[in-house]
């Protein structure tokens, strides 16, 4: 990457921190937002980093902790922010809510909570692409958590079998749910176990935007060689609870603060700083920037129309 590529970099993790944090504060107000927000403070260099790796014809497949994902795909803050609301004028025209949004206008096909679920979906649609002849990947984002899914296991024995073109990406954050790793998973790193299906496993410093960047670059490219997919595990950390309800008790304070001083937009800016490819001025200019288009679109969802109940049955196959 060039300093250009870098600062966009550099701002697209600081709309995403933005963005969640104004998801947390609005989520204590019942009369904003009713209900629990998944976020991913503290995880933005793997969404940013993957994200500024893919081209707009690639696919991504996510799961609840999506905003991160979705924005760094290039969906627009204001539809996501008014489907979170659950307004007309979401991308899902507020049916889908925080947790379920699908942004097909970016190839953003699928947001799934189930546990494990978003994986062999993602492998169909490396299937499509496949059988199509067409030149684009899909990247499948999931936790720790989801590598002990049985669906996780089919899913990456055939996409291996058949050599599709799918970037199987696992954000581990320590946690699944309250259950850190070692509670439920004997293996260190989850990337060891692609060698059990005959793909490549890589190990990428979650935190490091840079090196998530190139890790994904290079899985595409092996993709759309015909190498077959690939499983990348980012070791990174949820700062907050696996939501907004949860009070975190279960997380040592001296591990978040630990893993806070190893915050992803801070080691990228300090990097930028001292290269002299950024100033100050620059950063503060940025975080103005960002700040607006995150008022922006709260606006615009809080002045969006709610949708009619009759609009349920609309946009439905049967």
């Amino acid at each position: 990457m060039d300093n250009q590529e870098k600062k966009k970099l550099l701002r697209m993790m600081l709309l995403i921190r933005r963005f969640e944090e104004k998801l947390v504060a609005l989520s204590k107000d019942p009369q904003k937002i009713g209900g629990m927000m998944i976020v991913c403070t503290g995880q933005e260099a793997a969404a940013a980093g993957s994200g500024a790796a893919l081209l707009p014809e690639d696919v991504i497949i996510t799961n609840h902790r999506s905003h991160g994902h979705l924005l760094a795909k290039g969906a627009e803050p204001d539809l996501i922010m008014a489907e979170i609301f659950g307004r007309r004028t979401g991308y899902n025209k507020g049916k889908s809510g925080t947790l379920h949004i699908a942004a097909p206008e970016v190839n953003a096909l699928c947001t799934t909570t189930v546990v494990g679920g978003g994986i062999p979906i993602a492998m169909g649609t490396a299937f499509a692409a496949q059988y199509q002849q067409k030149d684009y990947v899909t990247v499948c984002y999931f936790g720790n958590g989801s590598s002990d899914e049985g669906s996780f296991h089919e899913a990456l024995n055939m996409a291996a079998l058949w050599n599709l073109p799918v970037i199987f990406l696992c954000e581990n954050n320590v946690y699944a749910g309250a259950q850190r790793m070692e509670e439920h998973t004997k293996v260190q790193n989850i990337a060891d176990r692609a060698i059990a299906y005959g793909m490549r496993g890589e190990i990428v410093d979650g935190n490091d935007a840079l090196a998530v960047y190139e890790a994904v670059q290079r899985a595409r490219e092996e993709c759309l060689s015909g190498a077959g997919p690939v499983l990348i595990e980012c070791k990174t950390y949820r700062w907050g609870g696996h939501g907004t309800a949860d009070e975190q008790l279960y997380q040592p304070q001296d591990e978040i603060a630990s893993w806070k001083e190893k915050c992803p937009i801070n080691k990228l800016k300090a990097d930028l700083l001292q290269t002299g490819a950024l100033t100050e001025l620059d950063y503060q200019q940025m975080e103005t920037e960002i700040e607006q288009i995150v008022d922006q679109a709260v606006q615009f969802a809080e002045t969006s129309p709610w949708p009619d109940p009759a609009e349920a049955l609309e946009d439905v196959y049967v």
